[in-house]
């Protein structure tokens, strides 16, 4: 090929007929794709284990996985997914769905409390998070195939990984539940017939510790095999408490699994697995980020109300990690359950059933104004919740003219909550106003008590034609029956007792007695049509139209109130939401397999977006659901993995997201219009909250040998970097709450001795980046802004033992 150069990465690859067929075929189909469409936007498509000992034909690695209830090759499925496997997680030091994030820019992850743990794929799933019980994840949490209803799951360390796959778009027509925006699919290590063993330690700063373990072998020959896996994490916290002198927003978290696989036959197993968690830490408590200024008087604003009580934070540097916080602040919270998943290989299809139940615990108590002022003395939203599920699907076996996976499920939720606000001496002056009584709401007290259930049944199916050789066309269809019932009541106790209207309106002003039910049933159809086509080896183009339902949601934390202060009772139940997702993509790999390159365009447009709103009357304290008329996400996403020579490997995924509110009218106003005569913003236009246009994640391993003293070992080195640029951390889009972009680098250097020890040292955020997760402002509207600093630089070291 006179005059055509490679680039200095690949130069020396040999490149045979077939590679040359390949590239030609894939040169046309990017630049088709490219051509043919808007670009719209760019986001990393998958991040994929990359690694191949130096002595081996260096070649990215196939990756099997089971997004279609199938184990297939991840190139071979068309659809956008991102693919970490157990061992990138174990070499990045990954033990959480936050630090993911870093590795899938798709993937958005915000964690004010666990309980408001927010997940979004493209920019979609929820807005500020499961405050409000009566809303449903838009992404789908699954851990070995069972559905994790509470968001708080993502919270819990990751133990004894197989992989994880990040599924993006509507989901349903394959397993579980259905979901509009995406999925986790998380599969852990499966109990062996081989005796197994590992064990990790890790050493950091801030007092980190960290022991995991595993154990697998068989219990009797070819028969029952068993797994125990242990996961003990604590760490002090990076904020310094100076009123309590502790310090907070720490770790101390527990995970046990222990499983069992039972395989009487070849053409049957049962795997039996029981899992608890355990966190308990002082948490979460945010740290004077600035102030901001609304329309208020200026005798209601933080400066002035301030400066009449004499008050300054505990520092006015954010990245001091300082708070004066005096409540009691603690989230303590518990997770576990039982599951039986049964595969019998009847010949021409599997039948796989599925049974589970689990349960969430949710203790926490909150410093929900974060400064040393008694203003809200006690803030507490107790949660218990308990789920089952059943599920039966039908898989054909090997590769025909019509694959297909058919299937039911049924789903059964019950939530207990209950919680109390209680306000204290500074309360009136600081969220109602100076010139009142001050102790009009001093010792005030909300009490409430919330139950709901969810009943949820569904037929699934999805089909496979495989028209050429070259050509499949895969039709998917979902139906779902949903019932839900719900009740309400609160009441509210203390404060000064007065016969005054005027009074009486201040004080329920803040929070009002309220009693109501709530139900909805309904019924409906999602689906998905996908075409895949193979115009050469290793080369796959791919278009999908998908459609996601989610049902009508209930108002579990108290209603919007009309201008005479009576609870709006229609808004006790929700419209039922619907994202439609467009897509196409093409996945490659380009000479013998060294390089790796896939692609996405997607659009996806949500009508009676599901979101939690807070309202922001002036004091207000409360939030509840709402329907956005339309919201829309479009962008590009682009993966690249690379594995030239022997030992190395590489991988850069961008994204950049374009999501925005269509369509909302009656928006929540920022915080820079609170005090005007409007009470409802226009927000059509503005951004979705939490999601950075650009996102980055960019890496590189090398592993070479290394000879110390007469022992052969092997040692390599690592780096991870990744960028997100600027976001709202507020549904309001509020100039405030505007999170400036940041970027992460994280390194790693370690020696393995033999096959069996590897130790390390790694350090995260190594330039200690000063970044923020999240910035709010204060309840009550008074101006003041506090923030969640993102992780400070921290290091540490690693042994790992395997057997």
């Amino acid at each position: 090929m006179q005059g055509a150069r490679l680039p200095p990465a690949l130069e020396g690859i040999p490149v045979s007929a077939r590679n040359l067929r390949s590239i030609l075929a894939v040169s046309a189909a990017w630049t088709a794709l490219l051509a043919g469409g808007p670009v719209l936007a760019a986001e990393a498509g998958a991040v994929e284990e990359a690694a191949a000992a130096a002595d081996a034909p260096s070649e990215v690695d196939e990756l099997i996985v089971t997004a279609r209830r199938r184990e297939e090759n991840a190139q071979d499925v068309p659809i956008a997914l991102t693919v970490l496997g157990g061992e990138t997680l174990e070499k990045t030091g990954a033990y959480n769905v936050q630090q993911l994030v870093q590795l899938a820019p798709s993937l958005q992850f915000g964690s004010f409390n666990p309980r408001n743990t927010q997940v979004n794929i493209r920019g979609l799933g929820n807005n500020t998070g499961l405050a409000n019980d009566g809303l449903e994840a838009g992404v789908g949490i699954y851990i070995d195939q069972v559905y994790y209803s509470r968001p708080a799951a993502a919270t819990f360390d990751l133990l004894d990984i197989e992989r994880v796959e990040i599924l993006r778009g509507p989901q349903g027509t394959l397993f579980g539940k259905n979901t509009t925006a995406g999925a986790l699919n998380v599969t852990t290590r499966a109990p062996s017939f081989d005796w197994q063993a590992q064990g990790e330690l890790t050493f950091g700063d801030n007092d980190f510790i960290q022991a995991k373990g595993s154990v697998s072998g068989p219990l009797i020959a070819d028969t029952l095999a068993a797994r125990l896996s242990v996961s003990v994490t604590s760490r002090d916290g990076f904020v310094d408490n100076v009123t309590t002198g502790k310090d907070v927003n720490n770790q101390h978290n527990i995970a046990l699994r222990g499983g069992l696989l039972r395989t009487p036959t070849d053409a049957f197993n049962l795997r039996l697995t029981g899992d608890y968690n355990r966190q308990k830490t002082d948490c979460c408590l945010l740290v004077f980020a600035g102030v901001g200024a609304s329309l208020k008087p200026a005798a209601s604003q933080y400066p002035a109300l301030a400066a009449g009580k004499g008050y300054s934070p505990a520092s006015l540097d954010p990245f001091d990690r300082k708070t004066d916080a005096n409540a009691e602040a603690h989230a303590n919270q518990e997770i576990g359950g039982l599951s039986a998943v049964a595969d019998w290989d009847l010949g021409a299809v599997t039948l796989t059933t599925i049974a589970a139940w689990r349960y969430w615990s949710w203790d926490p108590a909150n410093d929900a104004d974060f400064t040393s002022l008694k203003i809200i003395e006690r803030s507490e939203n107790a949660d218990e919740q308990d789920q089952r599920s059943l599920e039966f699907r039908l898989a054909s076996n090997g590769t025909h003219t019509i694959d297909y996976v058919a299937g039911l499920y049924a789903f059964w939720q019950d939530i207990d909550a209950e919680g109390v606000s209680l306000y204290g001496s500074d309360a009136t002056y600081w969220l109602l106003s100076p010139l009142l009584p001050a102790a009009l709401v001093d010792g005030y007290r909300s009490d409430f008590v919330a139950t709901s259930t969810t009943r949820s049944y569904a037929a699934f199916g999805q089909l496979t034609w495989h028209v050429t050789d070259s050509l499949s066309v895969t039709p998917g269809l979902r139906y779902t029956y949903e019932e839900k019932e719900a009740k309400y009541a609160s009441t509210v106790s203390g404060g000064l007792a007065t016969a005054n209207p005027t009074l009486i309106a201040y004080k329920l002003a803040l929070n009002r007695p309220q009693a109501y039910t709530a139900d909805d049933s309904d019924g409906s159809f999602s689906g998905q049509i996908n075409v895949a086509w193979t115009p050469a080896d290793d080369l796959l183009v791919y278009g999908n139209w998908a459609k996601g339902y989610k049902s009508g949601g209930l108002n579990l934390s108290g209603l919007p109130v009309d201008t005479l202060g009576n609870p709006v009772l229609d808004r006790a139940v929700i419209e039922p939401e619907e994202t439609t997702t467009v897509e196409v993509g093409l996945k490659s790999q380009l000479f013998d397999r060294r390089l790796t390159a896939n692609l996405a365009i997607f659009r996806s447009v949500t009508t009676d977006y599901q979101a939690n709103v807070v309202d922001t009357a002036g004091g207000a304290l409360r939030t509840y659901l709402d329907n956005i008329n339309e919201v829309r996400s479009q962008g590009v996403e682009l993966d690249l993995r690379l594995s030239p020579i022997g030992g190395f490997s590489a991988y850069t995924s961008v994204s950049y997201t374009d999501a925005k509110y269509v369509d909302y009218e009656n928006g929540p106003c920022p915080l820079e219009l609170i005090g005007a005569a409007t009470t409802a913003c226009d927000l059509s236009g503005k951004a979705l909250p939490g999601v950075s246009k650009w996102a980055v994640s960019a890496g590189a391993q090398y592993e070479f040998p290394l000879t110390l003293g007469s022992l052969d070992a092997e040692a390599y080195v690592g780096i991870e970097t990744s960028y997100r640029s600027s976001y709202y951390s507020a549904a309001t889009d509020s100039t405030y709450s505007r999170i400036d972009g940041y970027g992460l680098v994280n390194l790693r250097a370690g020696v393995r001795p033999n096959d069996h020890l590897d130790v390390f040292v790694w350090a995260r955020n190594v330039g200690d980046e000063e970044y923020f997760q999240y910035i709010s402002a204060q309840a009550g509207n008074s101006g003041a802004l506090f923030g969640a600093p993102g992780d400070p630089r921290t290091v540490g070291v690693t042994v790992r033992a395997t057997y």
